[in-house]
């Protein structure tokens, strides 16, 4: 059965205030027009049968667009305006810092903008850390560098009544919360307690994970510095293994959950032999094993090069059952895992090989962004401000089939993106590498298994919806 979603966007109340964004609401006049509620674009795009009955205006189809309205919510002048950074570090954070403190002051008028440190603890009386007053001098050059000028931390979001309490002490009245899946399940709460205490706070986020894992959206910001640096390591290591008798070169990429970034950056090397996603389950030993494969590659041609995802391959190791200060899982590491194994087959076949390991995570994180993620940046955050000067809340801005949109963050957050295996992408990455379809010994096992698997996640789902 499919699923249905709402994308119905919640509004704090009329739009009563006239805009001070001078458009227009004609065509043909060479000024940009007003974007109406009534501006929808449609979520299923493609086809599959075409003697569906389903009427494609409903709301689980149309997400509404986002963009200046020529009526708003707030007033300018009564607006005090917070932003904050969390969990962990991705390009682009300092761009959309900027892009949202521009909007405000510039297009609004909006003078009150605080930016909370460190994340949600920035919220926290005993944190001790003030806030700081942005205006356009203080940010007009941060995007020069990577990181968060506001600082970042993990945790804090499930203190919901704590922030809150800041919020109504600090009388913020739009709050711009910029992080990951799980800072935008914080941020929804933070805006469910917003409205039970009957404040009119516009609680708007900005979607912000390196992994490319948020649903519905076509990528999140800085997945494509992401891509593009770790492009940098492959090519670096592929010119190591290439050099080497029987050389042999490992790039660990993010992607806890999600193997988007190796999958892009397998198919933009163009050096990639072997990418492993946590989405493609595999052996490692056997007649059809992934060892077995590398030896005849580097048979064929004397090296080879592996991209391996972050969360790639964990049923292969010890989980240590711990969780990060987000709740996420902490994951063995698979890169180390993997070198060990190589190493170990090969001596006991006694080949030769030269194995050269590389992890740029950090490297990948905190680089400036390209000119197209910014560019991207600096839209979200103004898109962001529009929404939230219209009194939109409870809801992300993000890219739909290349139109900007306003989604209610209860419908992204409902479960991670993932590669689809029998995807077009994974497809192509597939005739990138040469690597085989599926490096397992027993395929009857491995669909037992991934429907297991995307029967506990469809679970989780509806859980988190409910």
């Amino acid at each position: 059965m499919e699923e249905k979603f709402d994308f119905t966007v919640e509004q704090l109340g009329e739009c009563k205030v006239p805009s001070p964004i001078e458009l227009s609401k004609e065509h043909g006049d060479f000024r940009a027009n007003y974007v109406k509620d009534t501006s929808f674009v449609r979520y299923k795009v493609n086809v599959f049968d075409a003697d569906s009955t389903e009427n494609e205006r409903t709301k689980g189809n149309l997400m509404q667009k986002a963009g200046p309205r020529e009526f708003i919510y707030f007033n300018p002048a009564h607006v005090n305006a917070g932003i904050c950074t969390c969990g962990g570090l991705c390009p682009g954070l300092n761009d959309v810092i900027r892009a949202v403190v521009r909007c405000l002051w510039y297009r609004y008028g909006v003078k009150r903008i605080r930016g909370f440190r460190y994340g949600f603890k920035g919220f926290f009386p005993e944190s001790n850390y003030d806030t700081i007053e942005l205006t356009p001098k203080v940010v007009d050059d941060i995007h020069k560098n990577g990181g968060t000028f506001l600082g970042t931390s993990r945790g804090g979001g499930n203190r919901v009544a704590d922030i809150v309490d800041a919020v109504e002490s600090l009388s913020i009245n739009m709050l711009f919360i910029v992080g990951g899946d799980g800072t935008q399940r914080g941020a929804l709460d933070i805006a469910r307690e917003v409205e039970k205490r009957g404040l009119k706070v516009a609680v708007v986020g900005i979607p912000k994970t390196v992994d490319n894992d948020l649903l519905f959206i076509d990528r999140s910001f800085g997945f494509e510095t992401a891509v593009e640096k770790a492009r940098e390591a492959v090519n670096a290591i592929h010119m190591e293994a290439e050099s080497q008798i029987n050389g042999i070169g490992v790039v660990k990429l993010m992607g806890r959950e999600s193997g988007f970034i190796a999958t892009s950056t397998a198919l933009a090397s163009h050096e990639t032999n072997f990418c492993l996603i946590p989405e493609v389950p595999f052996d490692m030993d056997g007649p059809n094993g992934f060892l077995a494969h590398l030896e005849k590659r580097l048979e064929k041609r004397g090296h080879a090069v592996i991209i391996v995802a972050e969360g790639a391959g964990q049923e292969h190791l010890q989980s240590t059952n711990e969780t990060d200060a987000s709740g996420n899982k902490k994951l063995s590491d698979i890169g180390v895992f993997l070198c060990n194994k190589i190493n170990e087959y090969f001596a006991n076949k006694h080949i030769h090989v030269n194995l050269k390991y590389v992890d740029p995570s950090y490297q990948v994180r905190s680089a400036v962004t390209t000119a197209n993620d910014s560019v991207y940046c600096e839209r979200l955050g103004n898109n962001a401000v529009h929404a939230a000067m219209a009194g939109k809340t409870k809801c992300v801005v993000g890219l739909v089939h290349d139109k900007y949109v306003i989604i209610p963050t209860e419908m992204v957050t409902r479960k991670r993106n993932t590669v689809d295996p029998e995807g077009a992408l994974w497809r192509d990455a597939l005739d990138a590498t040469g690597q085989p379809i599926l490096m397992v010994n027993n395929i009857q096992s491995v669909i037992e298994h991934m429907k297991k698997t995307a029967e506990e996640e469809e679970k989780k789902a509806q859980a988190k919806s409910k």
